[in-house]
């Protein structure tokens, strides 16, 4: 176990004072590694509060560039940082928060190819994607390299998430067995979403990857949570590991990870 500095017991002072976290568990966040997949609209607010939180290594996986269209969602990066890479924005802003922690930027698509062996270094996964096709292989890898994740979306008003315990809990294709056909669900940049949204969910992910890392509370497992910003209404659906599961069931045919096809969308705003 490593010794705080006074610094280090002032910054965690909040949480050391927490019964069910206390100086044994700060020490476990600062010895834990995050992997965020999406330095999006949901990836933003995790990184900000993990980051905060004290997780001592942070992975940021993404490709894409911060666009001014970006700003409305995604709190980790400013006006400033249009145009350059959405890793090397995240990354400042989280060593901006937090010194002790160490950031990991990949600044790559995950693919098929690459994603088992970045998520092997981590012990827990946010899946901060924004479409069909990497959600599905996020949770394909996950499984297949036995480590825990965050499974969240958002669109218009509503938001939904569960956490994922490979080999326990019901995992997204026990829920959604395979990626939706063209033209029945549109994207956020074809239907709109509200800003806050991500806000509220993504900070629901870091809040599970915390608990699961601390081994406290009662995590999202088995569970899919549903919110609508409209309503203020916050649901819960009980899940169960499927047998008949392409992955995790009796008979799984999904042996072996793949870049599944993004449906080419039509549906308008």
């Amino acid at each position: 176990m490593m010794d705080f500095s006074e610094e280090q017991i002032e910054r965690y002072s909040r949480h050391i004072i927490l019964e069910q976290v206390g100086v044994e568990g700060q020490q476990k966040l600062l010895a834990s590694k995050v992997l965020i997949i999406g330095a999006g609209g949901l990836g933003a607010p995790a990184a900000l509060y993990l980051a905060a939180a004290g997780i001592g290594t942070i992975g940021v996986v993404d490709a894409d560039v911060v666009d001014l269209t970006n700003l409305q969602r995604q709190v980790i990066h400013y006006t400033a940082d249009v145009g350059i890479d959405k890793v090397e924005s995240a990354a400042n802003k989280i060593r901006a928060i937090n010194p002790d922690v160490t950031v990991n930027c990949y600044k790559q698509w995950a693919k098929a190819d690459n994603i088992r062996a970045m998520i092997r270094d981590y012990d827990f996964v946010i899946d901060g994607t924004d479409n069909f096709p990497a959600k599905f292989l996020v949770n394909d890898a996950c499984f297949f390299e036995k480590t825990p994740f965050s499974h969240a979306g958002i669109l218009r008003f509503d938001g939904q998430l569960m956490t994922i315990l490979p080999g326990e809990s019901a995992c997204y294709r026990c829920v959604f067995p395979a990626p939706p056909p063209a033209n029945v669900v549109p994207s956020c940049s074809q239907a709109g979403v509200l800003g806050v949204l991500a806000g509220v969910i993504g900070s629901l992910q870091a809040t599970e990857a915390i608990k699961c890392l601390l081994g406290i509370g009662e995590l999202l497992s088995n569970r899919l949570l549903t919110y609508n910003a409209l309503t203020m209404q916050f649901r819960t659906i009980t899940l169960k590991r499927k047998p008949t599961c392409p992955i995790c069931g009796v008979d799984p045919t999904i042996t072996q990870l793949i870049d599944e096809e993004q449906p080419v969308c039509d549906v308008k705003p």
